[in-house]
Protein backbone atom coordinates (compact mmCIF):
# COMPACT_ATOMS: atom_id res chain seq x y z
CA UNK A 1 0.00 0.00 0.00
CA UNK A 2 1.59 3.17 -0.81
CA UNK A 3 1.73 5.74 1.59
CA UNK A 4 0.49 8.91 1.68
CA UNK A 5 2.71 12.03 0.77
CA UNK A 6 1.64 14.47 3.91
CA UNK A 7 3.02 17.38 2.00
CA UNK A 8 0.27 16.80 -0.83
CA UNK A 9 -2.82 16.32 2.09
CA UNK A 10 -1.67 19.62 3.54
CA UNK A 11 -1.34 21.32 0.10
CA UNK A 12 -4.69 20.11 -0.87
CA UNK A 13 -6.85 20.90 2.49
CA UNK A 14 -4.99 24.51 2.76
CA UNK A 15 -6.40 24.86 -1.21
CA UNK A 16 -9.80 23.88 0.33
CA UNK A 17 -9.78 26.17 2.83
CA UNK A 18 -8.41 28.76 0.29
CA UNK A 19 -11.55 28.38 -2.01
CA UNK A 20 -14.00 27.92 0.92
CA UNK A 21 -13.03 30.63 3.17
CA UNK A 22 -14.79 33.91 1.47
CA UNK A 23 -17.40 31.79 0.85
CA UNK A 24 -17.72 31.20 5.10
CA UNK A 25 -17.25 34.95 5.27
CA UNK A 26 -19.98 36.04 2.98
CA UNK A 27 -22.59 33.22 4.45
CA UNK A 28 -21.74 34.95 7.91
CA UNK A 29 -21.91 38.15 7.19
CA UNK A 30 -25.38 37.41 5.64
CA UNK A 31 -26.96 35.24 8.18
CA UNK A 32 -25.74 38.34 10.15
CA UNK A 33 -27.53 41.10 8.01
CA UNK A 34 -30.69 39.32 7.28
CA UNK A 35 -31.36 37.96 11.31
CA UNK A 36 -32.76 41.72 11.90
CA UNK A 37 -34.99 41.70 8.92
CA UNK A 38 -36.17 37.84 9.62
CA UNK A 39 -36.65 38.79 13.07
CA UNK A 40 -39.10 41.94 12.01
CA UNK A 41 -41.07 40.18 9.61
CA UNK A 42 -41.31 36.69 11.39
CA UNK A 43 -42.92 38.91 14.90
CA UNK A 44 -44.90 40.87 12.56
CA UNK A 45 -47.05 38.34 12.37
CA UNK A 46 -47.17 37.47 15.89
CA UNK A 47 -49.56 38.51 19.38
CA UNK A 48 -48.25 40.25 21.37
CA UNK A 49 -47.80 37.91 24.26
CA UNK A 50 -45.95 35.76 21.29
CA UNK A 51 -43.14 38.47 20.66
CA UNK A 52 -42.43 38.49 24.14
CA UNK A 53 -42.76 35.16 25.01
CA UNK A 54 -40.71 33.77 22.35
CA UNK A 55 -38.75 36.71 19.70
CA UNK A 56 -36.45 34.02 18.25
CA UNK A 57 -39.58 31.66 17.42
CA UNK A 58 -41.69 31.77 14.39
CA UNK A 59 -45.02 32.03 14.65
CA UNK A 60 -47.66 29.21 15.87
CA UNK A 61 -51.25 28.34 15.63
CA UNK A 62 -51.02 29.94 19.20
CA UNK A 63 -48.96 33.16 18.53
CA UNK A 64 -49.95 34.09 14.93
CA UNK A 65 -51.78 37.25 15.04
CA UNK A 66 -52.57 40.00 12.15
CA UNK A 67 -53.51 42.28 14.79
CA UNK A 68 -50.70 44.69 13.99
CA UNK A 69 -51.56 44.69 9.82
CA UNK A 70 -54.98 45.47 11.29
CA UNK A 71 -54.21 48.56 12.67
CA UNK A 72 -51.56 49.72 10.29
CA UNK A 73 -54.16 49.72 7.85
CA UNK A 74 -57.12 50.71 9.83
CA UNK A 75 -55.33 53.89 11.26
CA UNK A 76 -52.58 54.85 8.29
CA UNK A 77 -53.27 55.29 5.11
CA UNK A 78 -50.25 53.23 4.09
CA UNK A 79 -51.61 52.25 0.10
CA UNK A 80 -51.21 56.07 -0.41
CA UNK A 81 -48.00 56.25 0.85
CA UNK A 82 -46.99 53.33 -1.21
CA UNK A 83 -48.59 54.77 -4.38
CA UNK A 84 -46.83 57.97 -4.10
CA UNK A 85 -43.17 56.30 -3.24
CA UNK A 86 -43.23 54.32 -6.07
CA UNK A 87 -44.23 57.09 -7.92
CA UNK A 88 -41.35 59.40 -7.27
CA UNK A 89 -38.78 56.89 -7.30
CA UNK A 90 -40.10 55.48 -10.73
CA UNK A 91 -40.41 58.88 -12.34
CA UNK A 92 -37.20 59.78 -10.33
CA UNK A 93 -35.17 57.27 -11.66
CA UNK A 94 -36.35 57.40 -15.51
CA UNK A 95 -35.70 60.87 -15.64
CA UNK A 96 -32.42 60.59 -14.12
CA UNK A 97 -31.25 58.03 -16.28
CA UNK A 98 -32.72 59.69 -19.84
CA UNK A 99 -31.47 63.14 -19.18
CA UNK A 100 -27.96 62.01 -17.47
CA UNK A 101 -27.06 59.60 -20.05
CA UNK A 102 -28.10 62.21 -23.15
CA UNK A 103 -25.57 64.73 -20.99
CA UNK A 104 -23.15 62.22 -21.07
CA UNK A 105 -23.48 61.16 -24.22
CA UNK A 106 -22.84 65.07 -25.08
CA UNK A 107 -19.97 65.30 -23.01
CA UNK A 108 -17.99 62.13 -24.27
CA UNK A 109 -18.64 62.52 -27.65
CA UNK A 110 -17.86 65.94 -28.53
CA UNK A 111 -15.26 68.57 -27.48
CA UNK A 112 -16.44 72.67 -26.78
CA UNK A 113 -15.40 75.45 -24.67
CA UNK A 114 -16.34 75.03 -21.23
CA UNK A 115 -16.48 71.43 -21.56
CA UNK A 116 -13.62 71.31 -18.49
CA UNK A 117 -16.07 73.61 -16.49
CA UNK A 118 -18.58 71.58 -16.98
CA UNK A 119 -17.25 68.28 -15.68
CA UNK A 120 -15.48 70.45 -12.60
CA UNK A 121 -19.16 71.58 -11.88
CA UNK A 122 -20.74 67.74 -11.73
CA UNK A 123 -17.55 66.81 -9.58
CA UNK A 124 -18.83 69.44 -7.16
CA UNK A 125 -22.34 68.29 -7.25
CA UNK A 126 -20.84 64.76 -6.88
CA UNK A 127 -19.03 66.17 -3.55
CA UNK A 128 -21.66 68.50 -1.62
CA UNK A 129 -24.35 66.98 0.05
CA UNK A 130 -27.67 68.05 -1.56
CA UNK A 131 -29.12 68.66 1.97
CA UNK A 132 -27.06 71.61 2.79
CA UNK A 133 -29.04 73.73 0.48
CA UNK A 134 -32.15 72.69 2.16
CA UNK A 135 -33.51 75.81 2.80
CA UNK A 136 -32.93 77.48 -0.46
CA UNK A 137 -34.91 74.83 -2.22
CA UNK A 138 -37.48 74.82 0.62
CA UNK A 139 -37.92 78.56 -0.80
CA UNK A 140 -37.90 77.82 -4.24
CA UNK A 141 -40.53 74.96 -3.97
CA UNK A 142 -42.40 77.55 -2.68
CA UNK A 143 -42.25 80.28 -4.48
CA UNK A 144 -42.70 77.58 -7.86
CA UNK A 145 -46.04 76.85 -5.47
CA UNK A 146 -44.71 73.44 -5.65
CA UNK A 147 -44.82 72.83 -1.61
CA UNK A 148 -46.61 69.57 -0.68
CA UNK A 149 -46.68 67.94 -4.35
CA UNK A 150 -45.06 64.94 -5.58
CA UNK A 151 -43.41 67.35 -8.40
CA UNK A 152 -41.09 68.88 -6.00
CA UNK A 153 -39.90 65.66 -4.28
CA UNK A 154 -39.17 64.44 -8.23
CA UNK A 155 -37.47 67.20 -9.04
CA UNK A 156 -34.95 67.39 -5.50
CA UNK A 157 -34.21 63.92 -6.45
CA UNK A 158 -33.60 64.52 -10.24
CA UNK A 159 -31.03 67.39 -9.36
CA UNK A 160 -29.94 64.45 -6.44
CA UNK A 161 -28.84 62.11 -9.15
CA UNK A 162 -27.93 63.79 -11.84
CA UNK A 163 -24.25 64.55 -11.01
CA UNK A 164 -23.10 61.26 -10.41
CA UNK A 165 -25.12 59.48 -13.31
CA UNK A 166 -23.41 61.78 -15.90
CA UNK A 167 -20.23 61.37 -14.48
CA UNK A 168 -20.33 57.25 -14.18
CA UNK A 169 -22.13 56.83 -18.00
CA UNK A 170 -19.28 59.91 -19.63
CA UNK A 171 -16.47 57.64 -18.27
CA UNK A 172 -18.50 54.61 -20.03
CA UNK A 173 -19.60 56.40 -22.96
CA UNK A 174 -15.79 57.16 -24.13
CA UNK A 175 -14.87 53.52 -23.81
CA UNK A 176 -16.83 52.81 -26.61
CA UNK A 177 -14.63 52.99 -30.18
CA UNK A 178 -14.72 55.99 -31.87
CA UNK A 179 -15.10 54.04 -34.92
CA UNK A 180 -18.58 52.91 -33.88
CA UNK A 181 -19.77 56.93 -33.79
CA UNK A 182 -17.77 57.69 -37.00
CA UNK A 183 -19.40 54.52 -39.19
CA UNK A 184 -23.14 55.70 -37.80
CA UNK A 185 -21.86 59.83 -39.40
CA UNK A 186 -20.97 57.88 -42.77
CA UNK A 187 -24.33 56.45 -43.05
CA UNK A 188 -25.99 59.61 -42.21
CA UNK A 189 -27.47 58.97 -38.48
CA UNK A 190 -28.43 62.02 -36.95
CA UNK A 191 -26.94 62.59 -33.28
CA UNK A 192 -30.35 61.11 -31.62
CA UNK A 193 -30.05 58.15 -33.63
CA UNK A 194 -26.00 57.59 -32.77
CA UNK A 195 -27.63 58.32 -29.12
CA UNK A 196 -29.90 55.41 -29.27
CA UNK A 197 -27.47 53.25 -31.21
CA UNK A 198 -25.06 52.97 -28.23
CA UNK A 199 -27.24 53.83 -24.92
CA UNK A 200 -26.93 50.01 -25.29
CA UNK A 201 -23.84 49.27 -25.40
CA UNK A 202 -23.72 50.96 -22.06
CA UNK A 203 -26.92 49.27 -20.21
CA UNK A 204 -24.40 47.91 -17.39
CA UNK A 205 -23.28 50.96 -16.04
CA UNK A 206 -27.22 52.02 -16.74
CA UNK A 207 -28.20 49.06 -14.67
CA UNK A 208 -25.96 49.94 -12.20
CA UNK A 209 -26.78 53.60 -11.41
CA UNK A 210 -30.49 52.60 -11.34
CA UNK A 211 -30.39 50.26 -8.41
CA UNK A 212 -27.84 52.59 -6.32
CA UNK A 213 -30.24 55.65 -7.04
CA UNK A 214 -33.71 53.41 -6.16
CA UNK A 215 -32.79 52.58 -2.22
CA UNK A 216 -31.69 56.40 -1.20
CA UNK A 217 -34.66 57.77 -2.71
CA UNK A 218 -37.02 55.20 -1.77
CA UNK A 219 -35.93 55.62 1.92
CA UNK A 220 -35.64 59.39 1.98
CA UNK A 221 -36.95 60.50 5.12
CA UNK A 222 -35.69 64.26 4.85
CA UNK A 223 -36.58 65.98 1.60
CA UNK A 224 -40.22 64.62 1.92
CA UNK A 225 -40.33 65.58 5.76
CA UNK A 226 -39.53 68.94 4.46
CA UNK A 227 -41.23 69.93 1.39
CA UNK A 228 -44.44 67.52 1.17
CA UNK A 229 -44.97 66.59 4.69
CA UNK A 230 -48.87 66.46 4.28
CA UNK A 231 -50.60 63.19 4.65
CA UNK A 232 -51.92 62.85 0.94
CA UNK A 233 -48.23 63.19 -0.50
CA UNK A 234 -46.74 61.35 2.11
CA UNK A 235 -44.27 58.61 0.92
CA UNK A 236 -44.05 55.37 2.89
CA UNK A 237 -40.62 56.73 4.71
CA UNK A 238 -42.41 59.35 6.02
CA UNK A 239 -45.92 57.61 6.50
CA UNK A 240 -44.01 55.04 8.32
CA UNK A 241 -42.36 57.37 11.07
CA UNK A 242 -45.02 59.50 11.84
CA UNK A 243 -46.87 56.27 12.23
CA UNK A 244 -43.99 55.29 14.83
CA UNK A 245 -43.96 58.37 16.51
CA UNK A 246 -48.00 57.88 17.18
CA UNK A 247 -48.27 53.98 18.06
CA UNK A 248 -44.86 53.48 19.42
CA UNK A 249 -45.82 51.25 22.32
CA UNK A 250 -47.87 49.00 19.87
CA UNK A 251 -45.21 46.28 19.15
CA UNK A 252 -47.69 44.49 16.69
CA UNK A 253 -48.21 47.94 14.66
CA UNK A 254 -44.87 49.19 14.89
CA UNK A 255 -43.38 45.78 13.27
CA UNK A 256 -45.94 45.66 11.01
CA UNK A 257 -45.50 49.15 9.91
CA UNK A 258 -41.66 48.80 9.62
CA UNK A 259 -42.30 45.57 7.68
CA UNK A 260 -44.58 47.40 5.12
CA UNK A 261 -41.71 49.66 4.75
CA UNK A 262 -39.14 47.92 3.91
CA UNK A 263 -40.14 44.52 1.88
CA UNK A 264 -40.74 46.44 -1.06
CA UNK A 265 -37.39 47.68 -1.35
CA UNK A 266 -36.07 43.94 -0.60
CA UNK A 267 -38.46 42.69 -3.54
CA UNK A 268 -37.13 44.91 -6.16
CA UNK A 269 -33.52 44.62 -5.04
CA UNK A 270 -33.59 40.86 -4.88
CA UNK A 271 -35.61 41.36 -8.86
CA UNK A 272 -32.57 43.30 -10.07
CA UNK A 273 -29.53 41.95 -7.97
CA UNK A 274 -28.84 40.12 -10.65
CA UNK A 275 -28.48 42.98 -12.66
CA UNK A 276 -26.48 44.79 -10.57
CA UNK A 277 -23.80 42.32 -10.20
CA UNK A 278 -23.44 42.19 -13.95
CA UNK A 279 -23.16 46.05 -14.20
CA UNK A 280 -20.51 45.76 -11.34
CA UNK A 281 -19.30 43.11 -13.00
CA UNK A 282 -18.99 45.06 -16.16
CA UNK A 283 -17.44 48.16 -14.63
CA UNK A 284 -15.16 46.10 -13.42
CA UNK A 285 -13.23 44.57 -16.42
CA UNK A 286 -13.77 47.96 -18.55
Amino acid sequence: MAATNPTLHHSTRANLLERLGPHFVLIAYCLVALFPIVLIIMNSFKSRDGIFSAPFAPPTSETFSLIGYQTVFGRANFPNYFLNSLIVTGISILLILFFGSMAAFALSQYRFRGDVIVGLFLAIGIMVPIRLGTIGILRLIVSMNLANTLVALILVYLAQGLPLTIFILAQFYRQIPRELTDAAHIDGASEYRIYALLTPLVRPAIGAIGIFTMIPIWNDLWFPLILAPSDKTATITLGTQQFLGQFVSDWNAVLAALTLAMVPILLMYILFSRQMVKSVTAGAVK
